[in-house]
């Protein structure tokens, strides 16, 4: 298992103690799609995160100190859905998504 891997996965296991469980690996080892248009990557010993055009680095290594940002703005986020997500939504499921976030 690479450092990347391990690395994602103890982000994930810190995120579903928060309650974010529907957090997934995209496949390549080191992001995970935390909802869509909310990623997270491990590269360089740093997890960054994106959200919509915007990109964030957490300032340290830790997986549990990234999981609460993430997991804060996620609910953040769900709460208030910003306007970026409509078209990101659109654009990746088509019609389909109409108002299921």
């Amino acid at each position: 298992m690479s450092e990347a891997d391990a690395a994602t996965e103890k982000l994930r296991a810190e995120l579903h103690g928060l309650g974010v469980t529907t957090a997934y690996d995209v496949g390549d080892g080191e992001t995970l799609s935390v909802w869509i248009g909310l990623v997270v990557r491990y590269r360089d010993g740093f997890y960054r995160w994106q959200e919509g055009a915007v990109k964030r680095r957490h300032l340290g290594t830790d997986p549990d100190g990234c999981a609460m940002r993430v997991a804060r703005r996620f609910k953040e986020l769900q709460a208030d859905i910003p306007l970026w997500w409509n078209d990101l939504a659109r654009e990746l499921r088509g019609d389909r998504v109409q108002g299921y976030p």
